[in-house]
C-alpha cells in the first residue's frame, strides 16, 4: 500500500511543476500548440520507461481496447483543460476546482467499480467540497470560463483514475501510455493545422521542454499507482498538489490566496490527509483479522 501512495504523490508533484510551468510559459502560444510541444516532449520521456517485458513497437496491440480508448480520451480532455485553466486563473482556484476528481472518483468506484466506499470515506469528500467552495467562493466573484476548465480537468481525471483501477493489469503499460501519447500529439497538430503555428520563444520552449518531462514522469507514476491500489487510495494524493498550488503561485507568479481560501485550502488537505489515516487503519484491522482467522482455523 505505501508504494501506492508515494507513486500517486510522484505522480501528482510532477503534474503540478507541469501545470506550473506552462503557466508561467504564458498564452502566447495556443492551448493546442502548448499542448502538442509539451507532449512532444512527454513523448521522449516515455520512452525511458518501458516495461522490461514490454515493447513500445508494440503499444497499438490492446487487450482492452475500449478501456484504454477511453483512458486516452480522458487524458485528451483533461490535458487541453488544464493547459486553458492554468493559464488564465490563479494556481489556488484552478486546484480547488482540480480537486473535484476525488468526488468524481468516489461515487463512479462505488457505482462503476462497485467498491466498498465507507460513510468516514464519503463524509470527507463532501468536507473537501465545502473547501472547494471556500476557495472558489461562487456567487462572490466572476466565475470565468478557466474555472469551468479546470472542473473539466478534474473530471477527466477521476474518469481516468476509474479506467484504469477498472483495467487493472489487464493492459500493458506502453499501451495505455502509448494511445494516450498518441492522442495528445494528433488532435492537437491537427487542430494546429487550423488555428496556425507561432514560433515560441527560447524561454517558452524551456518551460515547455520542462513540463513535458515532468508529464511523461508523472503519466508513468500515474499509471503504476493506479494498477497496484485502488481509486480510494489514490484520490487522496490529489491534495498534495495544494502545496505546491500556494507555494508556486506566491513565489514564482505573486498569487496570493486570501483569508477564506486559505482555510478552504486547509479543509481540502485536512480531507485528504484523514482519509489516508482512515485508510490505514481500516487496511490493518483487516489485515489482524484476517491474521486471527488463519491461526483459528490452523
Amino acid at each position: 500500500m505505501r508504494n501506492v501512495y508515494v507513486l500517486a504523490l510522484v505522480a501528482y508533484a510532477a503534474f503540478s511543476l507541469t501545470d506550473s510551468s506552462v503557466k508561467a510559459a504564458g498564452s502566447h502560444l495556443s492551448v493546442f500548440e502548448t499542448a502538442f510541444l509539451v507532449n512532444v516532449f512527454a513523448a521522449m520521456t516515455l520512452l525511458l520507461t518501458r516495461h522490461p517485458d514490454e515493447q513500445w513497437r508494440d503499444f497499438w496491440r490492446i487487450d482492452r481496447p475500449w478501456a484504454v480508448h477511453g483512458r486516452a480520451v480522458c487524458g485528451l480532455v483533461a490535458s487541453l483543460c488544464g493547459v486553458y485553466a492554468f493559464t488564465t486563473i490563479p494556481l489556488a482556484e484552478a486546484y480547488a476546482l482540480v480537486f473535484l476528481a476525488p468526488l468524481f472518483v468516489t461515487i463512479m468506484s462505488a457505482l462503476v467499480l462497485k467498491e466498498q466506499v465507507g460513510p468516514w470515506r464519503w463524509s470527507a469528500v463532501l468536507v473537501g467540497f465545502v473547501g472547494v467552495l471556500l476557495v472558489v467562493k461562487p456567487g462572490y466573484q466572476a466565475f470565468e470560463w478557466g474555472h469551468l476548465a479546470a472542473v473539466g480537468t478534474g473530471i477527466g481525471t477521476g474518469s481516468a483514475v476509474i479506467i484504469l483501477r477498472g483495467l487493472g493489469g489487464r493492459a500493458k503499460t506502453t499501451s495505455i501510455l502509448g494511445m494516450l501519447v498518441s492522442y495528445l500529439l494528433v488532435m492537437n497538430a491537427i487542430m494546429m493545422c487550423f488555428l496556425g503555428v507561432r514560433v515560441p520563444t527560447l524561454r517558452e520552449a524551456a518551460l515547455l521542454c520542462l513540463a513535458g518531462v515532468s508529464y511523461g514522469l508523472g503519466q508513468w507514476a500515474f499509471v503504476l499507482a493506479a494498477r497496484h491500489g485502488n481509486a480510494n487510495q489514490m484520490a487522496p494524493m490529489h491534495y498534495s498538489q495544494l502545496a505546491w498550488a500556494v507555494l508556486f503561485g506566491a513565489a514564482i507568479f505573486g498569487e496570493y490566496p486570501d483569508a477564506l481560501a486559505i482555510v478552504g485550502l486547509a479543509v481540502i488537505g485536512g480531507a485528504g490527509l484523514f482519509t489516508v489515516v482512515r485508510e490505514r487503519i481500516r487496511h490493518e484491522q483487516a489485515r489482524k483479522t484476517e491474521a486471527n482467522g488463519r491461526r483459528h482455523f490452523s
